[in-house]
């Protein structure tokens, strides 16, 4: 492993990650909006040693201008990116609107994964062995997907945006393994269970405790990175894979219809098109 980057790899599940690979030699990048927190990645790498090969990008990647940013900036100074994983997402109990004008879950969960996975294909393309993980939650049924209101203007509900951003993510696998499998980049959807993570995110009253009980009961950060790890260390032959737990599930299903994946690809260029 040369060059992982990882997009929200300040805190939880991307922040473990990170320090194990900088414990292994690897090049390691991480996309963050939280400078401090950056500071602190490059700090603790320092005092390991590892510090010419931490770096820190700040990017807000629910706005789309710095995720392309983000992206041109590692794309300028990494000509070869051998992984790239998705961590990052906020919860919201209540519906904000970007800056840009998108739902933020939408921007950050779903359009930050397309736009770095698009920008980045050609790093990837030049490693041995490239491969993109998306830590989101495979599996769940098309039924989660608003086709005629993807960015939830109507009827609005923390948990119903982040389920439908995970199915938003089965289908972003199948098109890009569809667009970007034969240049050898490998794509794995991964979700490795409820982890004691910071849980990023603003909470209502009604929600809150439940949140505290998932962080008293969830697994530790650590006991989440194996299969995360092993996706990377060895990604699987197949252009797509989806992993619950560590135990492979089915990507020829409807779930992962391709017809669907299409249509979303289909929207969201038109949506961008129009940014």
């Amino acid at each position: 492993m040369n060059t992982l980057v990882i997009a929200g790899g300040t805190d939880g599940i991307g922040k473990a990650l990170a320090q194990a690979y900088l414990g292994r030699g690897a090049t390691v990048v991480v996309i963050g909006r939280n400078p401090e927190r950056g500071r602190h990645f490059l700090d603790t790498a320092r005092a390991a040693g590892a510090a010419e090969r931490a770096f820190f990008v700040t990017a807000d990647l629910s706005l789309l201008a710095e995720t392309s940013r983000a992206a041109e900036e590692i794309r300028a100074a990494f000509p070869t990116v051998d992984a790239l994983v998705f961590c990052a997402r906020h919860y919201r109990s209540r519906r904000t609107e970007t800056s840009e004008g998108y739902e933020e879950n939408f921007a950050l969960f779903y359009l930050s994964r397309h736009l770095l996975g698009q920008a980045l294909a050609e790093p990837l393309s030049r490693a041995e062995h490239p491969v993109i993980v998306n830590v989101a939650g495979p599996g769940a049924g098309l039924e989660l997907v608003r086709w005629d209101d993807l960015q939830l203007s109507r009827h609005y509900h923390g948990g119903a945006a982040l389920g439908q951003g995970g199915k938003l993510n089965d289908l972003l696998g199948v098109s890009y393994a569809e667009q970007h499998g034969p240049a050898g980049i490998r794509y794995v959807l991964i979700h490795p269970g409820v982890t004691a993570t910071g849980f990023s995110g603003e909470y209502d009253a009604d929600t809150l405790p439940h949140i505290r009980s998932m962080q008293h009961h969830a697994k530790p950060v650590e006991a989440a990175l194996p299969p995360i790890i092993a996706a990377i260390d060895k990604p699987p032959a197949e252009a797509l894979s989806a992993y619950v737990e560590g135990r492979r599930i089915l990507v020829d299903t409807q779930g992962f219809d391709p017809a669907a994946a299409r249509r979303l690809r289909d929207l969201t260029d038109r949506l961008l098109a129009r940014s």
